[in-house]
């Protein structure tokens, strides 16, 4: 295989992980694997949540690709696709958003400061049905979502108290700069 193939191979399949993790966060975990993610959306003691589940069992695809990936190359690259997006995700969802392991640093533009107000209106809602911005690289605007929200909403599905780091009140300051 040439590099160029191993790259869009690497590239397509983070590519193609976007999709699939909107698709499992959304019908999935949203779904029927409620009660793992859960977990994830109420306060919790300890650095691990039952939401964690979902990581291990998601990381036996790109083991066993990996094993196989040694006879049959693309299928290599394509756990290293998988792999990178991970990364991505861990960085992202687990350490830019939720500051997990310690890491504080809060955007306040761009990309990235889009990502954290689209997560933080993800859980602005109690319970797993209402929810928007199911993707964690492809962020909407925030005005978007907070319409959707407002179109999702009933009495029963607004939090009487969200937790502090996910208190709708300061996405709403964070949005009212300009969207880039």
């Amino acid at each position: 295989m040439s590099w160029v193939e191993k790259v869009a191979i690497v590239a397509f399949m983070v590519l193609f992980m976007e999709c699939f993790a909107w698709a499992a966060h959304k019908y999935v975990m949203h779904g029927w694997g409620w009660g793992w993610h859960k977990s994830h959306h109420e306060d919790h003691d300890g650095w691990f949540e039952k939401n964690d589940l979902y990581a291990i069992v998601f990381a036996i695809v790109p083991i066993v690709l990996f094993v196989v990936g040694l006879w049959w190359e693309p299928l290599w690259w394509m756990a290293l696709g998988i792999t990178v997006y991970g990364g991505i995700y861990a960085f992202v969802h687990d350490m830019l958003v939720h500051q997990r392991g310690g890491f504080r640093w809060v955007p306040k533009q761009g990309y990235f400061k889009r990502l954290l107000q689209a997560h933080r209106l993800h859980h602005a809602v109690e319970g797993k049905d209402g929810t928007v911005s199911h993707g964690f690289l492809f962020a909407r605007k925030p005005s978007v979502l907070k319409a959707q929200l407002r179109a999702n909403a009933d009495p029963q599905r607004r939090p009487a108290h969200p937790p502090e780091h996910m208190a709708v009140e300061h996405i709403a300051t964070d949005a009212a700069s300009p969207e880039r």
